[in-house]
């Protein structure tokens, strides 16, 4: 059993938690993540870590309420327990040796980027950020990632808060005015992520993205997970999350991801796929 030490509300959906967990605190690294089962009955979810603190033997998680999983989670209060909280999971960012980066975060996205502008920030690479959000009511994490970052861009769909517009137009004219970026990370939907490489393709640019497919195990043992990179199958829990994104296929992540979603739309569903079957 895994305890809630602290609990924050970022907005009406995402929520912050610092779970009591020293031994994945030791080990976890920027671009890794967690597996968590809220009880013996309930579904495997894959979370990024988005912080730990070794000397406390915390980690701290940040999701969105959009699944029953999620929202049961999102409802526990500090004192409440998580059953299982397995990790760290898949490979860690490989972030040595960059000079100037940019990182990107889209919505939710934003949870998973930080954690890499911050070791970024700390071993003395030259940091912009760009987070981007529907609107003013979900922006998250604005004043942590303006602490990891020499530079901090925020962006509206709607321009309620920041420039109005999207971080494909904000990362264009920060490359146009002749930043020297020798890495670009980008996190959020696939098809973001897919904008941001060909814009850095075109440019020459290391462009690294952690990729969420529908992931069951974590341990690479289930397949679901799968995704093409450089013309290979790869599996993003063991293989990844993070892969090359001008190796990555976009279309077939995004046309993978969408395979259940009228199943999704139902009301309190609850997802129980294992190899190859829902189970309802």
């Amino acid at each position: 059993m895994y305890k809630i030490v602290t609990k924050d509300d970022l907005n009406d959906a995402v929520v912050r938690l610092e779970i009591e967990a020293p031994f994945v605190a030791k080990k976890a690294k920027a671009g890794q993540f967690i597996i968590f089962r809220n009880d013996e009955h309930g579904e495997r979810v894959p979370l990024t870590v988005a912080d730990t603190d070794p000397e406390k033997g915390t980690v701290t998680i940040i999701f969105q309420k959009v699944g029953k999983a999620t929202r049961i989670l999102g409802e526990k209060n500090v004192g409440d327990y998580v059953l299982d909280f397995v990790g760290p999971l898949g490979q860690p960012s490989e972030l040595e040796g960059y000079k100037y980066a940019c990182v990107i975060g889209a919505g939710v996205g934003s949870a998973i980027a930080y954690p890499s502008a911050k070791a970024l920030h700390q071993q003395g690479t030259k940091v912009d950020v760009i987070a981007g959000f529907r609107s003013e009511d979900i922006v998250i994490l604005e004043e942590e990632f303006k602490a990891v970052s020499d530079n901090f861009y925020l962006t509206t769909d709607d321009g309620t808060k920041g420039r109005k517009g999207f971080v494909t137009d904000q990362l264009k004219d920060l490359i146009d005015a002749g930043n020297d970026y020798d890495l670009v990370i980008a996190i959020g939907p696939a098809i973001v992520m897919k904008l941001v490489a060909n814009l850095t393709r075109e440019k020459g640019i290391k462009t690294l993205v952690s990729l969420n497919p529908i992931m069951v195990d974590g341990t690479g043992m289930c397949g679901g997970c799968r995704v093409t990179v450089d013309g290979e199958v790869k599996f993003a829990c063991v293989d990844g999350p993070e892969f090359d994104a001008h190796q990555v296929d976009f279309d077939e992540l995004m046309k993978r991801n969408s395979i259940y979603t009228d199943v999704e739309k139902e009301k309190d569903h609850e997802c129980r796929i294992g190899l190859g079957q829902v189970q309802e």
